[in-house]
């Protein structure tokens, strides 16, 4: 498909900086195929049934936006992806600076060998030392805001508690499953108390999530690998739910695709461990999830292409033209989406 189809305009005063407080407060548009509804996150539970269960992304953000240099070049690292115990892929600004076997000085004790650089532009960072990784970032790295927000203010303290979700547990992830920041602990006992429940997979959202589509066509992007888990007893509830006609709700494109990897062609879905690149376009039959809780998302972007096959792109323009001229606020902090095709 042409990509200028997904493209729209966005008034940057749209862009949300902080997120709502409290989260639950943020409003929340209520698409169906009988129309469209404004609505707050704190209204979910009467916007769906008791027996449905709502799937939540319990990765959690690494500090993995570094700083440092290599000789008298300044050089700035996104990692991206985690390949060893001490390898992450990054995404290097001012890479041409920077060959293979190059160690860059990130400060604070921390140091990394650059090599193989990919066709992606991502080069590959071994670190230096015995101390496990992640305490060398809790050192010198810090949240890694999406561009959209970091172009507009600096990350501060605010943001180490405000990108995380509640569900925050299992550390590899650079950008947050932002659906989830809109929960609390009050909101998942209102919804436990309607009878929908909730469980948690891993999927560890990498940097890649933020690169715009730079192909004409659709069948011209590659994407990105994430890494995720869903258990056998995940899978077995999930199963469990749409067996007695309960409904599976991801919470976040991310819990998403990954049910949608794990999930065969008669939409039975299986333990799944490692990589997964799904692309989903108009046209894709979805197999494993009955509804999506989302923010809204860039244009030109695969997520606003994944909403726009699971409800139709001309009821996601739709959607989104009305949620322009009704002031809902966009991206990582804004507001929320619950889509039930």
């Amino acid at each position: 498909m042409n990509v200028d189809l997904f493209d729209f305009t966005l008034p940057a005063e749209r862009i949300a900086l902080r997120p709502a407080s409290p989260r639950e407060s943020a409003r929340m548009l209520v698409v169906r195929g009988d129309g469209m509804r404004d609505r707050t996150v704190s209204d979910l539970p009467g916007e769906l049934r008791a027996g449905d269960l709502l799937v939540f992304n319990d990765t959690r953000v690494i500090p993995a936006q570094l700083e440092g240099t290599r000789g008298a070049a300044r050089i700035g690292a996104t990692l991206h992806k985690r390949e060893g115990p001490r390898r992450w892929r990054a995404f290097i600004r001012n890479a041409k600076r920077v060959r293979d076997g190059d160690t860059i000085d990130f400060g604070a004790g921390v140091s990394a060998m650059a090599s193989e650089r990919a066709a992606d532009g991502s080069i590959a960072l071994d670190f230096a030392g015995d101390e496990p990784v992640e305490l060398l970032l809790e050192r010198a790295g810090r949240m890694p805001l999406p561009p959209y927000i970091a172009a507009k203010r600096p990350t501060d303290a605010r943001d180490a508690e405000d990108y995380q979700t509640m569900f925050a547990r299992e550390a590899g992830a650079v950008a947050a499953p932002t659906a989830a920041l809109h929960f609390t602990p009050a909101l998942i006992a209102a919804l436990e108390a309607a009878g929908i429940g909730h469980t948690t997979l891993t999927l560890h959202v990498g940097a890649g999530t933020f690169l715009p589509v730079k192909a004409d066509n659709t069948d011209d992007h590659v994407m990105h690998a994430e890494w995720g888990r869903i258990d056998q007893a995940t899978a077995d509830r999930l199963n469990a739910t749409r067996a007695r006609g309960g409904r599976v709700i991801s919470v976040g494109t991310t819990s998403l695709r990954l049910i949608e990897s794990a999930a065969d062609a008669d939409g039975i879905i299986h333990p799944f461990e490692g990589d997964t690149a799904i692309f989903i376009t108009p046209g894709y039959r979805f197999r494993g999830i009955d509804g999506l809780v989302t923010n809204f998302h860039l244009p030109r972007s695969t997520l606003f292409m994944l909403v726009s096959a699971l409800m139709g792109l001309d009821r996601m323009q739709a959607a989104y033209a009305h949620a322009i001229v009704n002031e809902y606020r966009f991206y990582s902090y804004g507001d929320a989406s619950l889509l039930l095709p």
